[in-house]
């Protein structure tokens, strides 16, 4: 079901599952009350309505976000996430041909100290424990260079997560300005300042990370939301050179 200020998955009188758009950040700014999903959630419940942002996702990710509409059910919730009884899982698009059909990033996390960006983190001998699951759905070509399809699952729940891990990999999501081919285009967004050539570099205006996939059991019974990605990244994946490409399937 949709509305003009998002998709929505499910609802009940306890949940509210919607699949967020790309280039929406989860918490106000100074922005109008649209500019942000919590914004746009009050707009849909009511202005003096308490939001419950049970999961969140990065600006330019998109995918499954889950609210809980009442408190005691976003206690519950919040629970069933920090237990890490959520089955979680991503599509990502990123550089290069991953060589194995699926694999383990097992990598601690912390913050990055020597980047100039506040916000950024790096696998770190002492950093968090932090696990990331993939498998690799589809290796293809195109004008622009050699990419693959991937399917991930984070066992653990870091900041920028699987942004860092996949970069650690060797294969960086495409479009990503902090954990991409070149971190000095994070600095250049928040000026204002990307180049047309950087553009081209990032290929996407956003990220290519979807969340797509939520699995979990709650008050006796499961719940699964799959929410569907942008037809930017479909397009992307189904654009090829017909000669390169190789399917995968399990």
């Amino acid at each position: 079901m949709a509305s003009d200020l998002f998709e929505i998955l499910h609802e009940d009188d306890d949940l509210l599952v919607i699949n967020k758009p790309a280039g929406l950040v989860c918490h106000p700014t100074k922005g109008d009350e649209r500019s942000s999903l919590a914004g746009r959630l009050r707009l849909y419940r009511g202005v003096a309505e308490t939001v419950h942002l049970i999961n969140r996702l990065d600006r330019e990710t998109s995918g499954v976000v889950c609210v809980g509409k009442t408190d005691v059910a976003a206690r519950e919730l919040r629970r069933l996430w920090e237990s890490r009884e959520v089955e979680k899982q991503y599509w990502a698009i990123v550089h290069g041909h991953v060589k194995k059909a699926e694999g383990l990033v097992d990598a601690p996390l912390g913050a990055d100290e020597v980047s100039e960006v506040m916000v950024k983190d790096c696998v770190r001998p002492d950093g968090h424990p932090s696990r990331t699951r993939f498998w690799t759905q589809w290796r293809f070509e195109r004008a622009e260079g050699k990419f693959s399809w991937l399917r991930v699952a984070p066992e653990t729940g870091r900041k920028h997560q699987i942004r860092i891990h996949l970069q650690h990999l060797g294969h960086p999501i495409v479009g990503d300005k902090l954990y991409g081919l070149d971190a000095s285009l994070y600095l250049k967004l928040t000026k204002g300042e990307l180049t047309e050539t950087d553009r081209k570099l990032l290929i996407l205006e956003n990220q290519a990370l979807h969340a797509h996939t939520v699995r979990f059991v709650w008050r006796g019974s499961g719940y699964e939301f799959v929410a569907e990605p942008a037809d930017v990244l479909v397009d992307f994946i189904e654009t090829v050179n017909d000669e390169e490409e190789e399917l995968y399937s399990e």
